[in-house]
């Protein structure tokens, strides 16, 4: 399937920008299940200071913004050509060892809620039937509604509250994987949706490293693995580290934040 992308972010600055500095994650690679046809990004009132791969492979830009900004505008665009792999990347490995995806960070800490949903699991010996029965217990235990909550929002929180986004989705699973010890990664990146070609944000997902066959996709929001309707951008320990665009800002004012996103075949 090609699949045509255009992503972009506008933000918006209520006071001259002293100083800021964003990171861009949004250059998807070409690996199993997807090849990339053509990319591009482009940035209006901002110049690159940076362009690398960080340690988890993720192609990578750092922009300062130009001096006394009011407006910076980031636009990803291109196409990608994917194939249904029923959410197998197999055994692509970059510079960090399998052990560190079992770490747990401020996001995914385990509480009671983690640890129970991790106990009440029942499949033991087959860990790609028992990761694929996470994914289906946690489709039911978190209802996808957005508002509820925020970037900030721990897995031991949305598990509790039983609502959240697909971030919050994929932090309880990266959560409970770690305490089945299971390396696990978070995953951004494009989903085309079947039903709207405009959206209002990216989607994430989980992997899992199945021993025999490398990292598996899991998308606990929709309760599928990834097929040729996904496209990978980047991925981490959770969202801080594979967020498409983050960053920092010093000066007075507000900031507000618009996004297009159009995902088509």
């Amino acid at each position: 399937m090609l699949l045509t992308i255009k992503h972009t972010s506008r933000y918006q600055y209520d006071f001259p920008v002293q100083y800021a500095v964003q990171r861009l994650r949004l250059h998807p690679s070409s690996s199993p299940g997807q090849k990339v046809i053509d990319w591009t990004v482009t940035v209006h009132g901002a110049e690159q200071e940076a362009n690398y791969r960080d340690g988890y492979g993720n192609r990578t830009q750092l922009v300062r913004l130009n001096r006394d900004a009011r407006e910076l505008v980031i636009e990803a665009a291109g196409q990608v050509e994917t194939e249904d792999r029923s959410g197998v990347l197999g055994k692509v490995y970059n510079f960090m060892p399998i052990w560190l995806y079992e770490r747990e960070t401020a996001l995914t800490k385990p509480g009671d809620a983690v640890r129970q949903l991790a106990a009440s699991l029942n499949v033991k010996d087959d860990k790609l039937a028992l990761m694929h029965e996470l994914m289906d217990t946690l489709h039911s235990a978190v209802a996808y509604t957005p508002g509820t909550t925020d970037i900030a929002t721990t897995a031991e929180e949305a598990l509790t509250l039983g609502t959240g986004v697909c971030q919050d989705h994929t932090h309880v699973f990266l959560a409970v994987a770690r305490v089945l010890k299971i390396p696990a990664r978070y995953v951004s990146g494009y989903l085309m949706m079947l039903d709207s070609i405009e959206q209002t944000a990216t989607h994430a997902w989980a992997e899992a490293h199945i021993d025999g066959l490398g990292w598996v996709g899991f998308d606990a929001a929709n309760n599928i693995c990834p097929n040729e309707h996904y496209v990978r951008i980047a991925c981490g320990l959770d969202y801080n580290e594979a967020s498409p665009i983050s960053g920092m800002r010093f000066g007075p004012g507000m900031e507000s934040l618009a996004v297009d996103l159009n995902v088509e075949q």
